[in-house]
């Protein structure tokens, strides 16, 4: 099996170098959100001192920190996967003796990924030395970060591809991965920090999985985590991703059995 995951590697990090152009609007879009919120959420902190005691140096801090992190834990399956769904390409997959979204659209963001935070870091360290963050990262905060960044892909990953996988039925499927990323991005710390948030929005987003890949690893990072929370969300995260994995599991199945293309 680790060869099959080995030579889809080196086919989609070749692939990956072909789009170059493709890399760097992927990269713009990633980052002109939350670029846009530092700018203003810092404003705000430096004409009223702080906002619930955040000054500009610590929503800087957020959001650069965010940045990368939102890249590290982001999914592009849909991108890949739902119009092949709707143009019947997918058939070609489906005769391979592998699992076309747990090894090839897997490895595919793996190396989008990789290749992304080649370009992205240089753009960074600009961005630090621009803003002038307070960070607080600490070597055991990176220890940790690891994998809650990895737990958190995972979830965005099953979570995006059991949505593309409603491509099966309709051809509405972008208008409810929209939906669902608009409504992500209010409970998982991408719009604004969780802590400004009402208190039932708050209780809302640590129930939800969506803070699991965003906001907990950003705040794992910064030590801004007591350690009982931390333990909960690792739990959290484990939890969340056997009850998608299981979802995918059987959306996939079901839309295997009911699927059909020209010639197939």
């Amino acid at each position: 099996m680790l060869n099959i995951y080995k030579r889809f590697w080196y086919v989609n990090w070749a692939e990956q170098w072909q789009y170059r152009a493709n890399l760097l609007m992927y990269l713009a879009f990633w980052m002109v959100s939350p670029i846009t919120y530092l700018a203003v959420w810092t404003t705000i902190a430096n004409a009223q001192g702080s906002v619930n005691g955040l000054t500009a140096a610590n929503f800087a801090a957020y959001y650069l920190t965010l940045l990368p992190i939102d890249i590290l834990t982001s999914s592009i399956t849909i991108y890949y996967l739902a119009f092949k769904i709707q143009d019947g390409t997918i058939s070609n997959q489906l005769i391979q003796p592998v699992h076309p979204i747990l090894t090839n659209i897997l490895v595919t963001n793996i190396a989008f990924k990789v290749l992304q935070m080649t370009v992205f870091v240089p753009i960074w360290i600009v961005l630090v030395m621009l803003f002038q963050p307070a960070l607080t990262y600490t070597a055991l905060s990176f220890l940790l970060a690891v994998p809650a960044i990895i737990l958190g892909f995972a979830i965005r990953f099953l979570l995006e591809s059991t949505i593309t996988l409603i491509a099966f039925w309709t051809t509405r499927v972008w208008a409810i991965y929209n939906f669902d990323m608009a409504f992500s991005m209010l409970l998982n710390g991408a719009f604004v920090p969780l802590a400004l948030l009402p208190l039932w929005a708050q209780t809302l987003a640590q129930i939800l999985p969506y803070q699991l890949t965003l906001s907990f690893p950003v705040l794992l990072l910064l030590n801004q985590l007591p350690p009982e929370e931390i333990l909960l969300n690792f739990a959290l995260q484990i939890f969340w991703i056997g009850v998608l994995y299981a979802l995918f599991n059987f959306v996939w199945r079901q839309a295997i059995k009911q699927y059909s293309a020209v010639g197939a």
